[in-house]
C-alpha cells in the first residue's frame, strides 16, 4: 500500500469521525430539547443518539451503505423501458399498459376479456 492511499485512509476516518461527532450532537440536542418536554421521554446521551442515527438509517436506507450508488441500474431500466414503449404503436403500447396493471394488480380484469369483450 502506497503512503498516499494511508493519508487518504487517515483522512477519511477523521472525516467519518467529525460527522459522527456533529450529526450525534444535533441529534442529542434536538431531542433533549424537544422529547422530554413534549411526551415526557428520556433524554439520549451521546452514544444513544449515535445509535439512533445508525438505527434509523438502517430502517429507512437499508444496512447497505454502498445501495445508493446503484441508482444508475434504474434509469438505465427506465431508459431501456422508454426506448421499447417508443418504438411500439399506440395499440401496441396500451396493450402492454393493460398487461402490465393486470399483472400489478390494478385491474381485476384480464387484459383479454377487457380489449374482447369476453367474460
Amino acid at each position: 500500500m502506497k503512503p498516499w492511499w494511508l493519508a487518504r485512509i487517515a483522512k477519511g476516518i477523521v472525516f467519518i469521525a467529525a460527522l459522527t461527532f456533529l450529526f450525534g450532537m444535533i441529534v442529542m440536542g434536538l431531542w433533549n430539547a424537544l422529547i422530554p418536554e413534549l411526551f415526557g421521554g428520556p433524554a439520549l446521551t451521546f452514544w444513544q443518539a449515535v445509535g439512533l442515527l445508525v438505527l434509523t438509517h438502517i430502517l429507512l436506507r437499508g444496512w447497505m451503505p454502498w445501495r445508493h450508488a446503484h441508482a444508475w441500474r434504474h434509469d438505465r431500466w427506465r431508459k431501456r423501458m422508454d426506448e421499447k414503449l417508443a418504438a411500439m404503436t399506440p395499440e401496441e403500447r396500451e396493450k402492454f399498459k393493460q398487461q402490465w396493471r393486470y399483472r400489478c394488480g390494478w385491474t381485476p380484469d384480464e387484459p383479454e376479456a377487457k380489449s374482447t369483450g369476453h367474460a
